[in-house]
């Protein structure tokens, strides 16, 4: 319940002016009909993301790395019913890139599946009904951006599956994330570990942005 209200008055903000979050970036792609599409689904369902979905100002947050890095390539674990994987579509239709995203849960996977449809972003994405534990393990990359939303405690396991495949310049992103508990590393569960591990990391430079759920954002520099 911390923070529902300031919460809310974002999330109302970001839908009342979304017309004006389209970023121009170099070589992004501009589709008018599009955009108008995704903004007006977006905005009539702004209330409808209740299953472990994320913020509108997560959303944006995402939306917005993968257009100002260009980014091409990316995978989400964790699409719940899809809120964060049309930000990220929606992103990434601009940059010709494409997203892989995964869940576990049928009827959530399902429910995805037809709001892409809804949000004319299917060409877009590869929604997979799978255990990511396994998938993520198989998927041969390379990436330049993932988003990691699912199970907290395997945060930690998904990234090291992930970073051999992770491109220098890539960034991997993870949800509910907070660095304000015991040594600056959340102070609790799988995220807190995660977040430990993923700041020791040399060739990784990790921020967290607290503005809604609270999303690492980690920069890879180098392969080691």
């Amino acid at each position: 319940m911390k923070n529902r209200i300031s919460g809310f008055a974002l999330m109302a903000l970001i839908y009342a002016f979304l017309p004006c979050f389209a970023l121009q970036s170099q070589g992004v792609r501009d589709n008018a009909s599009l955009d108008e599409k995704v903004r007006k689904f977006l905005s009539e369902h702004s209330r409808q993301w209740h299953d472990m979905n994320v913020p509108a100002v997560d959303g944006q947050l995402l939306y917005d790395i993968i257009i100002k890095n260009n980014y091409k390539s990316a995978l989400e674990i964790g699409t719940s019913t899809g809120h964060s994987g049309i930000w990220i579509a929606w992103a990434l239709s601009k940059t010709g890139g494409k997203l892989i995203t995964i869940d576990i849960d049928e009827d959530r996977h399902n429910k995805a599946v037809e709001n892409f449809k809804q949000a004319g972003l299917s060409e877009y994405i590869d929604a997979r009904l799978a255990d990511a534990h396994t998938l993520v393990k198989e998927l041969k990359g390379p990436f330049d951006f993932v988003f990691s939303d699912a199970d907290k405690e395997w945060y930690k396991n998904y990234f090291i599956d992930v970073d051999p495949k992770l491109k220098v310049g890539g960034c991997f992103t993870a949800h509910n994330i907070s660095d304000r508990g015991r040594g600056g590393y959340g102070g609790y569960g799988g995220q807190g570990v995660f977040l430990e591990y993923i700041k020791s990391l040399k060739n990784y430079e990790t921020t967290v942005n607290s503005n809604g759920g609270g999303v690492s954002i980690s920069y890879k520099k180098s392969e080691k």
